[in-house]
């Protein structure tokens, strides 16, 4: 017994042996193969955010064998070879899978509320698609001249995913949000604390500058107050908004402004130096990572032009942050101090947190 298994224990490895040199044999014989070709880092992401919604889709499968492999939207991968899709999609494989699942040359499906999610989550800009998208079953014959209504017709109304379905609902329920017209009339044009700044203020502040306010973004600007008080002093403003579950970006549109759907961190779609004004209303606060916040004022300073004005309106945070973080950021831009107010923020969250208000208007030096 013993020497039949040394004589198996031989063999195996006279095959081994045989094996390696038969090997080594052919690896000396064959040519090098040609180094790999570089692939464009454009289209590693796009090929990152394929192969991720693959990989979640896969895991979602029961049974290799009871299940078809899966496949992405095809309209998916026919964009993602037309123009690149931003790179954070990749990680949010099963909402962009949902967005782009769609019958193309038919209506879209009613998932704005998917798109607002990828935004919000980087995935910006989103891939296009190919449908088309929801309209008035019965459209008005007139839409208001004057951005402050007595009242918006429901007829205008084309959403179906919030809880409210009509404009009164809305000013009812949220009106403290811009829904309710009586109530912003008044806005930007009185005076009650050193935290305000009326619009005539503000224009009277550039008129004694020698300066000039045309063009302006607001950027948090929800239902598009500001640049409807503003048309009625020949300024235009653009308004960024997102819906946060509320219809902004159409109320914006009723009134006869422009909306741009877009998030804080997304870089303001301007050219450089072209706007005189730039507003950021409370969207912009203490809850944005610093290092955003950063950025996002530094790209202000890219779209104003020499001499043109930073309105930071209502700005809250700490008190000691106000003092140690925010302001040194403020003012590494280095502008011209024009108001700077600070008050405490007197609701609950704001006394048991310390926190406060800032308004500060600053301009942009004329040259560097």
């Amino acid at each position: 017994m013993g020497l039949l298994n040394l004589l198996l224990l031989m063999a195996m490895v006279a095959t081994n042996i045989l094996s390696l040199y038969h090997l080594s044999a052919r690896t000396f014989q064959s040519p090098r193969p040609p180094p790999p070709l570089q692939v464009p880092d454009h289209l590693l992401q796009q090929l990152q955010t394929i192969r991720a919604a693959i990989n979640h889709l896969t895991r979602q499968q029961p049974s290799a064998s009871s299940q078809s492999k899966p496949t992405i939207p095809s309209d998916l991968l026919l964009f993602s070879r037309l123009s690149p899709i931003a790179s954070s999609c990749h990680n949010h494989p099963d909402l962009l899978h949902k967005y782009m699942t769609y019958t193309p040359y038919s209506p879209c499906p009613p998932d704005s509320d998917v798109a607002e999610s990828l935004i919000l989550r980087g995935c910006h800009p989103l891939p296009r698609r190919r449908c088309f998208s929801k309209t008035p079953s019965k459209p008005p014959s007139s839409l208001p001249h004057n951005p402050f209504p007595s009242s918006f017709s429901d007829s205008n109304i084309i959403w179906a995913q919030y809880s409210c379905k009509s404009f009164s609902c809305l000013a009812k329920q949220t009106p403290n949000l811009g829904f309710d017209i009586s109530a912003e009339i008044s806005k930007f044009m009185t005076y009650k604390t050193e935290l305000d700044l009326p619009i005539p203020q503000l224009l009277q502040i550039s008129k004694s500058a020698n300066s000039v306010i045309r063009l302006g973004i607001d950027i948090g600007g929800n239902t598009g107050t500001f640049a409807a008080r503003m048309k009625h002093y020949n300024v235009t403003i653009i308004t960024t908004t997102m819906n946060f579950n509320l219809p902004n970006n159409e109320v914006v549109a009723i009134r006869g402004l422009v909306p741009l759907h877009m998030p804080l961190q997304q870089r303001l779609p301007v050219f450089d130096g072209v706007v005189d004004l730039v507003r950021c209303g409370r969207a912009v606060n203490r809850w944005i990572p610093l290092k955003m916040m950063e950025f996002m004022f530094y790209d202000v300073d890219r779209v104003l032009r020499g001499g043109g004005y930073f309105w930071l309106d209502h700005f809250f945070s700490k008190g000691v942050d106000l003092d140690k973080i925010y302001g040194p950021l403020i003012w590494k831009l280095g502008y011209k101090k024009v108001k700077w107010a600070v008050g405490n923020k007197t609701d609950s969250g704001g006394l048991k947190n310390r926190q406060v208000y800032l308004t500060a208007l600053l301009q942009k030096p004329v040259s560097r």
